[in-house]
């Protein structure tokens, strides 16, 4: 029997009395259920007012039991937090894979920026728990290799277009970080602003980054006096 009363798996029931006076049974929460809805919390509290201002006991007492119930599920506010943000990491990336199909770089770069944007718009929330720092997010991961990890799905498009081009695709993967780092930097603007519209911020993106990749020098030079 699980401490808040559940059993893991199996539903059980409990007596409840409706406004007329007449008893009737009300079901349980699964365990997995019970897991389920301490997430949602978790995540909700989370985004809120970030790692170090959440409390086991504000979570407990917004999920309806005991705090024991959360240190049983997820071992504390770390453990709850861990898996939290695993969700949304692997949410996000999986939004960007997916949408990373079109053939032309241009369409991509559209595709891309979408992707965040797309992710930011429904998982608002979780987007705000991932650009948060805290000390349990440096061994979960953290937003910045998120997007290390999103630029290396673009890297490989790039570097054939670098070939195709006569430019050195051994600096795909730098192009690729500052892509894709430049998408998600104002997607942490955004998240607040929410203004222009999506589509529009998406085609000020793409045309920002579009241009600037169809002017690129094979070897750029800097006009200042400092060389290094």
């Amino acid at each position: 029997m699980a401490i808040d009363g559940s059993t893991s798996g199996k539903g059980s029931t409990d007596k409840g009395r409706t406004t007329g006076g007449r008893r009737t049974r009300r079901v349980r929460m699964t365990g997995a259920e019970r897991r389920e809805q301490l997430l949602d919390i978790g995540r909700t509290v989370f985004a809120e007012k970030g790692f170090e201002a959440t409390s086991v006991e504000e979570i407990a007492a917004k999920a309806g039991v005991s705090k024991p119930v959360v240190y049983e599920h997820f071992g504390g506010k770390e453990g709850l937090y861990a898996v939290v943000v695993d969700r949304e990491m692997r949410q996000l990336l999986d939004m960007v894979t997916s949408a990373l199909t079109a053939g032309h770089p241009r369409e991509l770069l559209e595709q891309a920026a979408f992707a965040l944007l797309d992710y930011i718009e429904m998982y608002t929330d979780g987007f705000r728990i991932l650009v948060r720092d805290s000390p349990v997010a440096q061994s979960t991961g953290t937003f910045a290799s998120l997007i290390s990890d999103i630029a290396t799905q673009v890297e490989d498009i790039l570097g054939m277009e670098f070939k195709a081009r006569g430019f050195d695709p051994k600096l795909a993967p730098l192009y690729a970080q500052a892509l894709v780092g430049m998408v998600a930097l104002t997607g942490q603007w955004w998240v607040d602003a929410r203004r222009p519209k999506k589509s529009e911020v998406a085609a000020h993106l793409v045309n920002l980054a579009w241009h600037g990749l169809e002017n690129l020098e094979p070897k750029p030079r800097l006009i200042g006096h400092r060389k290094i």
